[in-house]
C-alpha cells in the first residue's frame, strides 16, 4: 500500500470512531443526525476518490457523484 492509502485508511477509521462516539453520547441532540450524515459524506468521498480512483476519472463521473451526494443529503435533511 502507498503512504497516502494508509493515511486515508487511518482517517476513515478515525471518522468511523468519531461517528460512533457522536451517536452513542449525543444521540438526543437535534442536529446530531446532520453531523453524522456530514461525516458519512466525507467518508464516502474519501473512498470514492482514493480507493475507487475517481480522481483519475472523467469529470462527468466526478460531477455525477457530487450531484448524487447533494441530492441525497438534501433529501435526508428535508425528511428530518
Amino acid at each position: 500500500m502507498k503512504k497516502k492509502d494508509i493515511y486515508t485508511l487511518g482517517l476513515l477509521i478515525i471518522l468511523t470512531i468519531l461517528t460512533a462516539f457522536f451517536s452513542n453520547n449525543f444521540g438526543n441532540f437535534k442536529y446530531i443526525t446532520l453531523t453524522i450524515l456530514g461525516l458519512s459524506v466525507i467518508k464516502f468521498l474519501l473512498v470514492a476518490y482514493n480507493f475507487m480512483e475517481l480522481k483519475k476519472a472523467h469529470s462527468f463521473w466526478k460531477f455525477l457523484i457530487i450531484t448524487y451526494l447533494t441530492l441525497f443529503v438534501g433529501l435526508i435533511s428535508l425528511i428530518l
